[in-house]
């Protein structure tokens, strides 16, 4: 299958050989250097920035650049790398910096935007919650927004929408309607089963997000940890991800109002359907005590 984007890093013919004498996946993966820039095709500016499993999006207009998630988070040069590579790209002034959501994985260590001169924008939710906890590593949004802002840079436009509860209560869709592409961040984990960021999911509010994500007008996904591959996501995706959540919560609801919940639950919950899907051993636990707090105490 041809790659969704455009790789910007060299890989040696060695390093590709090697890559298909092992196993794919792992091998791969081996290959993949610890951040890398690639330009998603068909695009004239849009690129994922990967700092090892964590993704973010950036944007290069003719008048500037519009970042999002330093992605950061334990990387105390993280940000300034993600700087350095915007400006191995353009020598455009970064105007924007975004965050998709309040969690730390993905936007701390924006410093480096900031003294730059990037305006920081973040849902208000967000950044009520930042300024409560006050992290010395993630910086103060400039700017808060509602349910929905345009920002227009040369020539381009990006949608921040706010669609609702779902993986937390600050994130923002980030929509771009010309190259009808989304920047959605951890509530539709690509080609995966749900992880880590499932234990503070809203479980129903995002069934509701899920099918308003489908409604919109867009082909492509970046999401905030790569996929398999590397690849973008699509509608499918999502439809996929709404499918398994409806399917564990109707199963953990019986077995949450016998009276099963959390030990027996965590026990006894599979979901072999799903059984091949990358994470599922991990991430059977994780959904299994969401699940038993929605059904098991209403929370």
């Amino acid at each position: 299958m041809r790659h969704p984007m455009t790789r910007l890093v060299f890989n040696s013919a060695a390093a590709l050989l090697a890559a298909a004498l092992v196993a794919p996946a792992q091998a791969q993966q081996a290959q993949r250097p610890p951040t890398e820039v690639t330009k998603v095709d068909g695009t004239d500016g849009v690129y994922v920035w990967r700092n090892g499993g964590h993704q973010a999006m950036f944007i290069v207009t003719k008048d500037g650049v519009i970042a999002t998630d330093p992605v950061a988070y334990g990387r105390p040069t993280g940000g300034q790398q993600y700087v350095d590579a915007i400006k191995k790209i353009t020598d455009k002034p970064i105007k924007y910096l975004i965050y998709s959501h309040h969690h730390y994985d993905h936007i701390a260590g924006g410093k480096a935007f900031k003294d730059a001169g990037a305006r920081v924008i973040a849902h208000r939710n967000a950044t009520a919650r930042l300024k409560k906890i006050n992290d010395p590593h993630t910086v103060i949004p400039d700017e808060s927004v509602g349910n929905r802002k345009v920002i227009k840079l040369g020539g381009t436009t990006l949608e921040l929408l706010y669609l609702g509860l779902n993986h937390s209560d600050s994130t923002l869709v980030m929509r771009l309607p010309k190259e009808k592409i989304v920047f959605i961040v951890d509530t539709i984990p690509v080609g995966s089963f749900p992880g880590r960021g499932f234990i503070d999911i809203y479980p129903l509010e995002t069934e509701d997000f899920l099918k308003k994500v489908m409604a919109m007008d867009w082909e492509r996904m970046i999401p905030g940890h790569p996929g398999p591959g590397g690849r973008l996501g699509n509608k499918q995706d999502v439809q996929n991800v709404l499918t398994l959540m409806q399917e564990a919560s109707a199963q953990i609801k019986k077995e949450a109002q016998a009276g099963k919940c959390w030990d027996t639950v965590e026990k006894e919950f599979k979901m072999e359907k799903y059984a091949t899907l990358r994470g599922n051993a991990n991430g059977l636990g994780m959904v299994a005590r969401r699940y038993c707090g929605l059904w098991g105490r209403g929370t």
